[in-house]
């Protein structure tokens, strides 16, 4: 082969190639030869395939959760959107039983015009009054007592306030009651022995008594809360301002609370929603002897009470559907009022 044709073909003396005869690197004609060329083949595939996998292991993991949530939640208010719909009447002289027909909002409008059933919101109202302050100021200062440099055993304190928490409502509300009952309670002894008379089955009295089971069984539970947030903040911003002549009050109302202030409206939001519910403790002390506490005490009850001794299925989900409605008003006002002092600052 002369030299010629093996420079043509691509190859030069001593073996090393030759000139190309394709087009040049960079120009115009290999850009569209390069765009028109088969691109790898599998990396797509596996970027698919991984997209794929990801979205198949999400799907595996939210179905327990989504299946719990429709079995536990959306179908028992959905049923009970349905049935407060229909109501139990009479058929001519009542020979032939009840029938169930459709009723449409009437149950609503017998809730809302019960006296019994908007009385016990005016006791919710009273008892919010009482019960957030001292929740929600007892456990910050108990929480800051327990985060502060002169706070020993720890550990000990956390646990004592914690553990109310762990004894059931019902189990709560039945040492309460003992405690509470003349001849019975040592505390009432001790209380009579040094001149004072409180009587806590009283219309006075019942109030401030079911306040005080609410906070002895919760409160601990949100000092917990509020500690763990508190040790979450950034030390080195406590020892700026402690440099800067801050004092501890300053330090804890200025720096340490606007730091936790997502702990402060959740336990605010959970312990309105949480008052809403208000049932356990004045069922409990309505079985007392002398107790001013009603079957219709709370909106709570009041729907117990039409459900198993009236057994007004109908009214008692219209009742129960209220309540729910009153509740998710009040969680959208707290967290609406709380993003816009957030905004507000500066």
């Amino acid at each position: 082969m002369s030299t010629h044709d093996a420079e043509r073909r691509g190859v030069g003396r001593a073996g090393v190639p030759g000139p190309r005869t394709g087009p040049a690197p960079g120009s115009a004609r290999a850009d569209e030869l390069g765009a028109k060329a088969p691109r790898s083949p599998g990396r797509p595939s596996q970027a698919l395939s991984s997209r794929t996998r990801t979205r198949l292991a999400a799907g595996t993991l939210l179905t327990p959760f989504f299946a719990l949530f429709t079995v536990a939640m959306i179908v028992p208010v959905g049923y009970a959107l349905w049935l407060s719909l229909f109501t139990e009447k009479q058929s001519g002289l009542g020979f032939d039983g009840p029938r169930t027909v459709f009723d449409g909002l009437g149950n609503y409008a017998t809730a809302l015009g019960d006296q019994a059933f908007r009385d016990g919101f005016r006791v919710l109202l009273g008892y919010c009054a009482l019960y957030l302050p001292l929740m929600i100021g007892g456990a910050i200062a108990l929480a800051l007592l327990l985060d502060s440099a002169l706070a020993r055993a720890r550990r000990f304190f956390q646990l004592a306030l914690f553990l109310p928490h762990a004894i059931p409502g019902l189990i709560a509300a039945l040492i309460w009651i003992y405690l509470y009952t003349p001849q019975l309670s040592p505390v009432v002894a001790a209380m009579e022995a040094g001149g004072i008379g409180f009587d806590f089955f009283s219309s006075e009295g019942t109030l401030p008594s079911i306040v005080n089971i609410a906070l002895w069984q919760w409160l601990g539970y949100n000092v917990v809360i509020f500690y763990a947030a508190l040790q979450a903040v950034d030390r080195s911003l406590l020892e700026a301002a402690t440099v800067d002549g801050a004092g501890n009050w300053r330090i804890a109302f200025s720096v340490k609370l606007p730091l936790i202030r997502s702990s402060l409206v959740m336990v605010l939001l959970f312990t309105v929603i949480g008052s809403l519910q208000l049932f356990t403790e004045p069922l409990i002390l309505s079985r007392g002897s002398g107790s001013a506490v009603t079957s219709t005490w709370t909106p709570n009850m009041y729907a117990y009470s039409a459900a198993f001794e009236r057994n007004d299925y109908g009214l008692a989900a219209a009742a129960s559907v209220l309540i729910a409605l009153v509740a998710a008003v009040l969680s959208y006002l707290v967290t609406r009022f709380t993003n816009r002092r957030k905004e507000a600052r500066p």
